[in-house]
Parts: C-alpha cells; structure tokens; sequence
C-alpha cells in the first residue's frame, strides 16, 4: 500500500504543472488526448497536432497514424501546412513549423479558418484565442471560462519575462 501513495503522490507532483487545465479547475474536460474519439462521435470538428517538423514524439506520431486510418475509410479529412520558423526580427531560421489538422468532411472549412488564424501577423489576443476554441469545437460557455484564466496567465509571463529582462 505505501507503494502506491508514493506513486500516486509522484504522479499527482508530475501533472501540477497541469492543474489549470484539470476538470476540478474548469469544470469541463479539454480535448487534449481526447480527440480521436471525439471526433468518431462527431463532437470535435477539428484537431490540430503541432511541432518542428521531423520532431513528433513517437507516441503522437503513433495517434497521428490512428487518425489516418480515419483519413483513408474517408471518415476525417487531412492537411499538413508547414511553415518557416523566424525569429523576433523575422529572419527566416533553418526550421519550419509542422501543423497536421484532421477535420469531420462536413467540417473541412474549418481547416483554412485555423492556418489563417496561426498565420495572421501581430500579437495573439484574446479574440484570437476564442476564435481557435470555437474552430477546435469547445463552446462559448467553455471558452467564456478559458479566456480569462488564459489571459491571467499571459499576464504573468510578461510580468515574469519583463523581472528576469
């Protein structure tokens, strides 16, 4: 028994940095982890799986090809949009960005409304925020939530980043 205390203590030490994003806080589930099934049920239009291109851990990598077998019976649609990675002065690096969005076929719209969102210049707000939670089908009650912890949050790292500058 003291055997799994300490490893739930472990466990519940390891996921704190992601207690803001926990039911208990939000009082609806996030769709991260979630998606695949939602998506079969058709309540998530849209997902969206982002990293350096040639960077996926293999176990997304792995839930990726579990979509696809989606992509190939015709139940989702797929795109990849890459994009090149620059830094603040907006020199092009030698790194491009790889986004991998799945839509329901009805829903494909959905697709083109997220790679203008992720690729419009300027600063992200939070109308960009609720937009994306819209696209990625969370509700206006779920984003009525979201956006102000969001932008508690951000609040704080400007403040954090403008202590350690």
């Amino acid at each position: 028994m003291p055997n799994r205390r300490l490893r739930s203590a472990w466990c519940n030490a390891k996921m704190s940095k992601f207690a803001h994003l926990s039911f208990d806080v939000l009082g609806y589930h996030i769709h991260t982890n979630r998606e695949l099934g939602m998506m079969l049920r058709g309540v998530k239009p849209l997902a969206r799986f982002s990293e350096v291109r040639g960077m996926f851990p293999e176990v997304v990598e792995r839930y990726l090809r579990m979509f696809d077998r989606h992509v190939a019976e015709g139940r989702f649609v797929r795109r990849d949009h890459i994009q090149q990675m620059t830094d603040r002065s907006g020199r092009s690096l030698d790194t491009e960005f790889q986004t991998i969005l799945y839509a329901l076929p009805s829903e494909v719209w959905r697709i083109d409304a997220m790679i203008r969102l992720w690729t419009n210049p300027g600063e992200w707000t939070e109308a960009h925020e609720r937009q994306e939670g819209s696209l990625l089908g969370y509700e206006d009650w779920q984003n009525d939530i979201w956006i102000p912890r969001w932008a508690g949050r951000i609040a704080e790292a400007r403040k954090a980043a403008r202590v350690t500058t």
